[in-house]
């Protein structure tokens, strides 16, 4: 009897969510994804809540009275002994999976295993950076791809390539799809804006860099360039999910540094399967980032550069992406371009965005710039 309540408890416990866990739900705690679509994520959902609620009604009605059953059956030594012997496999396997996570991907969920082009490697401020004075290849797109980086660890044209901090340059900061994931250096956002606008361009950003991670590399290379002409970073809101992330080193309320906390790998593997976020969880991402990309455009203006967030729709925006548009940037006043591309512009097999994306979004930065600037201004530093 004991066993058999304990099992409809279990059932009606799942199909009570299952109920609960409607569209509207949803929305609130599970944010946009850049690898998934909203209607594949939709429908992920809503197959998983079936499959909750049959489980639930299984327990509930069909199981119940077999494991019943046998239960009672079963003499209870070897209850007691087959249900220790269980629990000890479980933890046995949850420790040994664990362990081989742990050394194969040791760092912030983010983060990638050390071989994958273009290399990274740790930074105790900024969580990891590109390798410098290197040149990498890869295979994406049935194409080889060239990453090469210069001393400072910015992205640049080709082996003998750098930047020179004493020009008047275009800073882009930013993370995989401004870095030029999958695309070769001419083909990347800032190498098209420096092609349109003859003006130097410095390419600061990092694969996997959340909003923060972007500011601080921002904070810590500005102060190099003597001419600093324009600050181009980038917000999507099917990243921001990346932004509430604290296994990694990331800034608090009011801009205070924080060392990542260190999280059991079976637990990102967790968050990566369901990835449920609280209600204030996700009200601090926003004012944090909200925070962020403001000392952003600050620090551009500071140094007389003109600040722009690029803001790119690879898919159309979906209702929770709108509102995380409109409250982080709307809101606050900062000062973005939007750019909806063609949802075809994407690397094959991938969704970070092809040659004809970066295209448009670099024409959509250029135009942006030129209008933000007075027209003297324009002549004399463009």
């Amino acid at each position: 009897m004991v066993t058999e309540i304990v099992v409809v408890l279990i059932g009606s416990t799942l199909l009570e969510c299952a109920l609960a866990a409607d569209h509207e739900w949803f929305d609130r705690h599970f944010l946009p994804s850049f690898v998934l679509s909203r209607r594949l994520y939709v429908l992920l959902a809503s197959l998983a809540r079936v499959v909750t609620a049959a489980l639930g009604v299984a327990l509930a009605v069909v199981l119940r009275p077999r494991v019943g059953r046998l239960v009672a059956r079963a003499p209870g030594g070897t209850l007691v002994a087959d249900a220790g012997r269980i629990l000890l496999a479980i933890v046995l396997a949850l420790g040994t999976a664990e362990l081989v996570l742990r050394r194969t991907f040791g760092h912030a969920a983010e983060e990638r295993p050390g071989d994958e082009e273009p290399l990274r490697r740790r930074d105790p401020r900024l969580g990891w950076v590109f390798v410098p004075s290197r040149t990498g290849h890869d295979k994406i797109g049935g194409r080889v791809v060239e990453y090469a980086f210069d001393a400072a660890g910015y992205r640049v044209r080709g082996a003998n390539g750098s930047v020179d901090p004493k020009r008047p340059t275009v800073v882009f900061t930013g993370e995989s799809v401004m870095a030029g994931y999958g695309l070769n250096w001419d083909e990347t956002v800032p190498a098209r804006v420096e092609a349109i606008l003859g003006t130097q361009c410095a390419n600061l950003a990092v694969n996997g860099f959340a909003t923060d991670q972007s500011y601080l590399r921002l904070l810590a290379e500005l102060p190099r360039f003597r001419q600093p002409v324009a600050v181009v970073t980038v917000f999507m809101p099917t990243l921001f999910d990346r932004n509430l992330d604290d296994d990694r080193p990331h800034l608090g309320p009011g801009l205070v540094w924080q060392p990542g906390i260190y999280q059991w790998r079976l637990t990102a593997i967790r968050d990566i399967i369901f990835p449920y976020r609280g209600s204030d969880t996700i009200e601090r991402g926003i004012s944090a980032t909200r925070e962020v990309l403001r000392a952003t455009v600050d620090l551009a203006r500071a140094r007389g550069a003109v600040p722009l967030i690029l803001v790119p729709e690879f898919t159309p925006e979906d209702p929770t992406e709108e509102v995380l548009r409109h409250r982080i940037l709307d809101d606050a006043g900062l000062p973005y371009v939007w750019v909806k591309l063609d949802p075809s512009w994407h690397l094959p097999g991938d969704s970070h965005p092809d040659s004809r994306a970066a295209h448009a979004m670099a024409v959509a930065i250029t135009t942006r710039l030129r209008g933000l600037l007075a027209p003297a201004e324009a002549v004399d530093r463009f």
